[in-house]
């Protein structure tokens, strides 16, 4: 059975940026990324208090989308993500069930009031994505803050680390 990771757009996402991710995930996954229909459906994870979407509970509702045992799915919106511990987060992955989800607000550079920067916006976006695949395989965060499982507490850190991950943390398939 191959294993492969699908990719599942929530709410409305440029299939430019679907397409270039899903070739940068193939390159550096050895897997074939297959990109899945759009998700509906998940305003009741938004906090209007803190005018951002419960990562967790979308989490969830990706765990239930019908797939081999051995498929990875990441989930990606365009909105700001939280979960209760901190004031965002860029991504979140639930191991157990192989799903892990992205939001692309904070990856932008309007969102911090700055002139869109498109390449900036990329690399970002498989940085997130590669770290959170990366727990999907059961990698924690690294201490090493070049390795893309550094944990970004801000986004200086991401922009700081590469999209590869360090000897420690190679993908032995």
């Amino acid at each position: 059975m191959e294993k492969r990771i699908l990719i599942v757009p929530i709410g409305e996402i440029e299939t430019e940026l679907l397409d270039w991710l899903k070739v940068k995930l193939e390159e550096k996954f050895l897997r074939k990324v297959e990109i899945l229909s759009e998700m509906k459906g998940v305003d009741y994870t938004y906090n209007p208090k803190r005018n951002q979407y419960y990562s967790t509970a979308i989490l969830k509702r990706l765990a239930k989308i019908e797939r081999n045992k051995e498929d990875f799915i990441l989930g990606i919106i365009d909105k700001d993500l939280y979960v209760p511990e901190l004031n965002f987060v860029f991504g979140e992955a639930d191991v157990i069930n192989k799903v892990a989800i992205i939001g692309l607000s904070r990856l932008r550079e309007e969102f911090y009031g700055l002139s869109p920067n498109r390449n900036i916006f990329l690399e970002r976006v498989l940085k997130e994505a590669v770290h959170e695949i990366g727990h999907l395989y059961g990698f924690g965060h690294c201490l090493n803050p070049n390795c893309v499982m550094f944990f970004s507490n801000s986004l200086s850190d991401t922009d700081r680390k590469s999209s590869n991950f360090c000897s420690k943390h190679k993908i032995r398939e």
